[in-house]
């Protein structure tokens, strides 16, 4: 993958301590989600299986895009943050599930950083107990350095979004024995600045194919999953997933996004959203 403004994205000096060779990009001669997966737990089910095999065809395919300035880097957490990501397919993507959650992309200090969805380093580490290990993109722009489960800063979106439901279910078996959280689109996109520039925002043919490469993931999971609702986390999503699945069975629906930047976000975001989902029937009062 390329942007044509990336000299402003630099190759990263040096890998984090003790990276495994076959694990970074730059040295393995095909991306880490390539490759045969690093383990193979025995509780993972055909689902399972099926979904990180979705995923790596994504990964793979995502990675032969260009995208033309404004755009000066491009993250994939598919590459360099695959280990967590597949951890967190094999450890809760098991079908059927009723609900699954769907997000734009992935947040800087968010699934950048940790290769979950919506993943708030906390949040990934301490409630769904996952932590594994992160290389570093190709290229990478200076103000946005990707450390991992290292990093200081906290994703609001993502503390917002999974303390709902840790505070609503307590455990995490719980939320996921029947819900998952997925995202439409797995790539950041960096300006020259360092802002973030979300997928709607691209050029009409980039969007074009990147947004079937999208829609067909998207496509997939729904029919391995067999979900009843798939409910759009804000405005993106949810009309992405109204163009990849037309007149399909699925329910869809949609919560506000918890984007601090979103002045009604701000305003007790988890009331908004339960009430939101209680309106549609996807959760019962308590």
């Amino acid at each position: 993958m390329r942007a044509v403004s990336a000299p402003v994205c630099a190759k990263p000096a040096a890998l984090n301590e003790g990276t495994p060779p076959d694990l970074h990009p730059r040295t393995a001669g095909k991306p880490p989600c390539v490759g045969r997966p690093r383990s193979q737990p025995a509780a993972a089910t055909e689902t399972n299986i099926q979904l990180i095999r979705a995923a790596r065809r994504l990964c793979v395919q995502t990675e032969r895009l260009s995208f033309a300035s404004p755009v000066a880097c491009v993250y994939n957490p598919l590459v360099y943050a695959w280990a967590p990501h597949e951890t967190y397919l094999r450890k809760f993507a098991q079908a059927p599930k009723r609900v699954v959650f769907l997000g734009m992309n992935p947040g800087p200090f968010g699934m950048v950083q940790t290769g979950v969805p919506f993943g708030e380093v906390r949040a990934v580490r301490d409630w769904l107990g996952i932590k594994g290990w992160v290389a570093r993109p190709t290229r990478e722009h200076p103000r946005r350095p990707v450390t991992g489960f290292d990093c200081p800063r906290s994703e609001v979106s993502g503390q917002r979004l999974w303390g709902l439901f840790a505070a609503r279910f307590g455990q995490p078996e719980r939320f996921f024995a029947d819900q998952l959280v997925m995202n439409y689109c797995p790539l950041a996109f960096l300006e020259t600045s360092g802002a973030n520039r979300t997928p709607d925002k691209l050029p009409a043919r980039e969007k074009e194919q990147l947004f079937a490469l999208c829609d067909s993931y998207l496509r997939t999971w729904a029919g391995l999953l067999q979900p009843e609702w798939i409910i759009g986390i804000g405005g993106f999503a949810f009309e992405r997933a109204q163009e990849a699945l037309p007149r399909n069975e699925i329910k869809l629906g949609r919560i506000l996004h918890p984007s601090p930047a979103s002045p009604a976000a701000n305003r007790n975001w988890a009331a908004q959203a339960t009430a939101q989902l209680q309106e549609l029937g996807v959760w019962p009062e308590l």
